[in-house]
């Protein structure tokens, strides 16, 4: 019975190591490395958006969509190679996604000259309250002073 296990393991490994997209080929070695982009991608999720490149992007998801047909309709049928590049193209996707949202909300946002004016206003009210607290406390100082100077 171990003997029957064994011999189906090692069956299932030579087929695997001669099968025509196996890693004795292009097909198993081209996709294991295009994981690198994808781990690239998925890195640059952590960059802010202004960072990012629209054109790089734009040829990641269109390369990488592209690239599933291909490895679909081409023989051996690779399945690695369309999982990889589905998942390249779709970082792709996100990175533009999330560059198109950065943009539409900046235009939303208010302009740095009127974030400027708002700072100046309320830095100016802060420096009034300031000044104003200033002399609460120099009044209540002179009065307990010439309170203590009038029981000496």
């Amino acid at each position: 019975m171990a003997s029957a296990a064994g011999a189906a393991g090692s069956s299932r490994f030579s087929a695997f190591m001669n099968h025509p997209a196996g890693p004795r080929t292009v097909f198993f070695w081209a996709p294991m490395m295009k994981w690198c982009l994808v781990a690239a991608g998925i890195k640059d999720l952590t960059r802010p958006p202004e960072k990012l490149s629209v054109p790089q992007n734009l040829a990641l998801a269109a390369t990488g969509m592209i690239w599933v047909r291909y490895s679909l309709v081409i023989t051996p049928v690779n399945y690695s190679l369309a999982t990889v590049n589905f998942v390249v193209g779709s970082t792709g996707i996100a990175q533009l996604y999330r560059i198109w949202n950065y943009n539409r909300t900046i235009g939303a946002a208010p302009a740095p000259s009127a974030l400027l004016a708002d700072a100046q206003h309320k830095g100016e009210s802060l420096a009034h309250d300031a000044r104003a607290k200033a002399s609460e406390i120099k009044e209540v100082a002179q009065e307990k002073f010439a309170e203590v100077k009038s029981k000496a």
